[in-house]
């Protein structure tokens, strides 16, 4: 007997005839999701169909804080995925929430999906309850300015919107996405006391999204395609693409690359924020929003998704006492487990030296 799993949408019973032609594959709808068998227990007889109606996902719920253009993107992402069954955005200037709250809801009918959107001026109120939040709030990078430089104003920001969010929702898992990340992570986590699964920095996602980018466009083939990731701080300075580790379907792609093309790549990824920040007059959105929302995916679907994420060191890699990007595993729980690569000894070397700066830079908390 032989048994091909299929998945199909549908409210009405298709015959074995319509099933055959279907690719496998997941599909979503409003309510259900049909799983089907395709049953052959002999070549000459019919297909018999197994049906298991299962539920599209239970009742989950996500506020992001900061209706800007990375907020709102964010926010536009996990709705189209219908990731949860509502999403809340908050932000601290009269109407923008509640603005392209409507405007978002209004695609639903073009695009198909059926998450409620609340928009909200600083009503922490209407978070509660809310299973993940994405943090986006703060000023954003202007061009020639520095993460660092954002440390004062975005902190106090950060900081408030952290403990109003956990008066409304105690069981959050937090994804800051607020510039300086790695130290906006670090400032979560020691001034809420959540356990550290729950505070997640998303700029390792992101960067590693960038230097897949980077990879594809030299290389000619798809992002899908490569492993690549980017470990250390979120700052032009701080980041560390390993690209000895990179490789296209299990190929290392440095067998393609010249050592030219290798260092400019590296490069490229190290100011991938910083060239669009020149280019556009601010920070980017689509890809911190995309990145943002796969995090998001990841926990609500249990995924168990390698990501690089900034989360707290207790030793591993070398390093205590910070939030500094490394591979960790995202799911229901936040982040399960760190991954340790082996690093050689410069690879070390510089994630050590990374480490160093977002240290300090953590040190100007001290000050505030």
């Amino acid at each position: 007997m032989h048994v091909v799993p299929m998945y199909l949408v549908s409210n009405q019973m298709l015959q074995a005839s319509s099933v055959q032609r279907l690719a496998p594959c997941v599909m979503r709808s409003a309510f259900s999701v049909f799983k089907i068998h395709l049953v052959n227990i002999h070549p000459q007889l019919p297909l018999r169909l197994k049906i298991i109606l299962t539920p599209k996902n239970i009742v989950m719920k996500v506020t992001v804080v900061g209706a800007g253009a990375v907020g709102a993107t964010t926010a536009d992402n996990i709705v189209r995925k219908e990731l949860a069954t509502e999403v809340v955005l908050l932000d601290i200037k009269e109407g923008i929430a509640e603005g392209k709250a409507q405007d978002m809801m209004q695609t639903a009918t073009l695009l198909g999906f059926d998450t409620k959107i609340t928009g909200s001026t600083n009503d922490y109120s209407k978070t509660a309850g809310s299973d993940v939040v994405v943090i986006t709030s703060g000023l954003p990078r202007k061009p020639g300015m520095t993460r660092e430089e954002l440390i004062g104003t975005n902190a106090g920001i950060v900081k408030t919107v952290a403990e109003n969010i956990l008066a409304h929702s105690p069981n959050a898992i937090i994804i800051i996405v607020s510039n300086p990340m790695d130290t906006m992570t670090y400032l979560a986590l020691t001034s809420t006391g959540l356990p550290k699964n729950r505070i997640i920095g998303m700029g390792g996602t992101l960067d590693s999204a960038r230097f897949k980018y980077q990879l594809s466009t030299t290389l000619g083939c798809s992002p899908a395609d490569l492993n690549a990731v980017v470990v250390g701080g979120h700052g032009d300075t701080t980041m560390i693409p390993l690209i000895r580790m990179a490789t296209w379907n299990s190929v290392p792609v440095t067998n393609f690359l010249t050592k030219e093309q290798q260092d400019k790549i590296v490069a490229d990824t190290m100011v991938g924020g910083a060239t669009l920040t020149k280019l556009i007059g601010t920070s980017a959105w689509y890809a911190p929003g995309a990145a943002g929302a796969a995090l998001v995916e990841s926990i609500l679907r249990d995924e168990k998704k390698l990501f690089t994420c900034c989360v707290a060191l207790e030793g591993e890699y070398g390093q205590s006492d910070i939030c500094l990007g490394v591979p960790v595993v995202i799911g229901k729980n936040g982040w399960e487990k760190i991954v340790e690569f082996n690093l050689n000894e410069e690879e070390q070397a510089a994630f050590d030296k990374s480490a160093d700066a977002v240290r300090s830079m953590n040190d100007v908390l001290k000050t505030l």
